[in-house]
């Protein structure tokens, strides 16, 4: 499917601007609580703030670091980034300080827009952040506060700015300052850079994937509109927030590019957050992931879903045994699907009216998908045979250029218009994808590979495991599997180890079964609410 997009483009006009031209200025594009925003004020608020940063001194292609909870000041500060030609990376204000700092030094970032928590964290090293020219507030405000709010420095801030030579403001000051500039927004060619996405680092630090303004554009096209087929009078929600790439595109920039509206809550997603906003909101949309789903069987299964189209599901396999208790349960469609920071977004999924329980579905129109032997060194190497297991390899235009300050790296994951995602999957004969984990992932039990994904998903079959997750650990200088089971409430007592292993045993092959069962309250994520299966490694023990 080709797309063609004029060579002078913005993501700032394709997802805002445009629609103000088509008459929807007045139209919400915005909720956060009670308050509205609509597509006329954001535009305003964004096109204030570009010319601030431009009068700041920020040069095409320079790179400015969101790090903000998802509330309205997060969308003009994106936005605004691309109208004045700067480069977006985005950044979680929960993560730790030596996170965000080496973020900070990675990218150059020539601005900062944070909240005060992260400001001040960051103060003691400020001086170190030589590229580092400006810091914008934004207020840590709990959902349907004022995002805007008067804010004032504290001593400690005020300070640190003085010391570094580094100037620290409030963002709504700078809005309001950019009001009066003159400032002309540069033209942006579509082959510019727009976003450095950041992958999850599941094997070290994470590296950001270059990614120009058509990559998203093209993605909106063939996966939002025309797979998903959003609508003008959606209203979604999300519980990954907006910093991560799969939320950026589901819960912001898909529904503006249809003139739909984006509902934002800025509590950290759990059952009782996502709850409130589904009642205040009611959705059409929801972005979700496998871990939420079963959290909210367990603790809100008399939520309202009625006014919920569907959902969709990435981030983490979606184990079918989930799907189908989450459907029977409240009756909404999961659209589960793949993508990621390399492609900016989802290119193979279930969709409307092509449902394949277990599956991550087919190739959305404009991709091509190929699965290969774990040792192809290209993409023109012959495929494995339909149901047998590789490696996936994926083209589209939302490819990534590369990753920023790794070329061994690209050149292993890049070649050309394909990309080497280094997921196992195989592919049946009706071409439907079934993921088999990542290559770095398996590991050998009695001389045999096993993937955790597959007793994972054996495990969820018994009506004791609300969640789970298998990882090696050492029985006598041998690697074996072991379990680590958040249990259903309905079995919250009593030792169920045995009856576990052997549910493992009885449906899979039998040296498969965990060694060692460990129950747990929770399993831990990383900040994008997948499994963190680098921690749960890094913790494994015999016992």
């Amino acid at each position: 499917m080709a797309i063609e997009f004029p060579e002078t483009f913005n993501l700032a006009d394709y997802y805002l601007n445009r629609r103000i031209d088509e008459g929807m200025g007045a139209k919400t594009a915005v909720l956060f609580g009670r308050r509205a925003y609509s597509y006329a004020e954001v535009a305003q608020r964004t096109g204030a703030l570009s010319r601030y940063l431009l009068d700041l001194g920020l040069r095409r292609d320079e790179r400015v670091y969101i790090v903000l909870p998802d509330s309205p000041a997060f969308v003009w500060s994106l936005f605004a980034t691309w109208k004045a030609g700067a480069v977006v990376a985005m950044g979680n204000p929960l993560a730790p300080a030596a996170d965000l700092a080496y973020v900070l030094d990675y990218i150059h970032a020539r601005v900062l827009i944070t909240v005060p928590a992260v400001a001040e964290a960051l103060a003691p090293q400020l001086n170190e952040h030589r590229d580092l020219d400006a810091i914008l507030l934004v207020p840590d405000v709990a959902t349907g506060e004022d995002p805007e709010e008067l804010l004032m420095l504290t001593a400690s801030l005020r300070e640190a700015a003085e010391s570094s030579g580094i100037l620290v403001g409030t963002l709504a000051a700078a809005v309001a300052e950019g009001e009066s500039s003159s400032h002309r927004a540069p033209l942006v060619q579509r082959d510019d850079m727009a976003c450095w996405l950041f992958t999850s680092g599941s094997t070290g630090r994470p590296k950001a994937a270059m990614h120009s303004h058509r990559d998203f554009a093209f993605n909106t096209e063939v996966y939002a509109k025309a797979t998903l087929g959003y609508r003008a009078d959606d209203i979604t929600v999300s519980v990954p927030r907006l910093f991560f790439g799969y939320a950026t595109g589901t819960n912001l920039l898909f529904p503006f590019a249809v003139g739909a509206t984006a509902a934002l809550f800025s509590e950290p997603p759990e059952p009782q957050s996502l709850a409130r906003a589904i009642a205040l909101y009611r959705p059409s949309i929801v972005t979700n992931v496998p871990t939420m789903l079963g959290k909210l069987l367990a603790s809100a299964p008399d939520l309202d879903w009625s006014s919920v189209r569907f959902q969709l599901s990435a981030g983490e396999a979606l184990p079918p045994t989930l799907l189908a208790r989450f459907m029977e349960h409240h009756g909404t469609d999961i659209y589960d699907g793949i993508g990621s920071a390399e492609m900016f977004h989802i290119y193979c999924t279930n969709r409307p009216g092509d449902i394949k329980p277990g599956s991550l579905g087919r190739v959305v129109a404009g991709y091509e998908l190929k699965v290969l032997p774990t040792d192809a060194e290209g993409p023109g190497a012959a495929e494995v045979t339909p149901g047998d297991t590789g490696v996936l390899w994926v083209k589209g235009d939302s490819v990534a250029l590369g990753y920023y300050g790794d070329r061994d790296k690209s050149w292993r994951t890049f070649y050309g218009h394909w990309c080497r995602t280094g997921d196992l999957f195989s592919c049946d004969a009706e071409g439907y994808l079934w993921f088999r984990g990542r290559a770095d992932d398996l590991f050998k039990v009695n001389g045999r590979w096993m993937a955790p994904q597959e007793v994972e998903e054996c495990l969820l079959q018994h009506p004791a495991v609300a969640a789970c997750a298998v990882v090696p650990i050492q029985i006598d200088g041998l690697t074996k599997p072991k379990a680590l089971v958040v249990r259903t409430a309905a079995y919250a007592e009593g030792d169920i180890t045995t009856e576990l292993q052997r549910h493992v045993r009885d449906h899979i092959a039998r040296h498969k079964y965990p060694r060692v069962v460990e129950y747990v309250a929770d399993l831990p994520k990383n900040d994008r609410g997948k499994l963190d299966r680098k921690a749960l490694k890094a913790g494994a023990t015999a016992t």
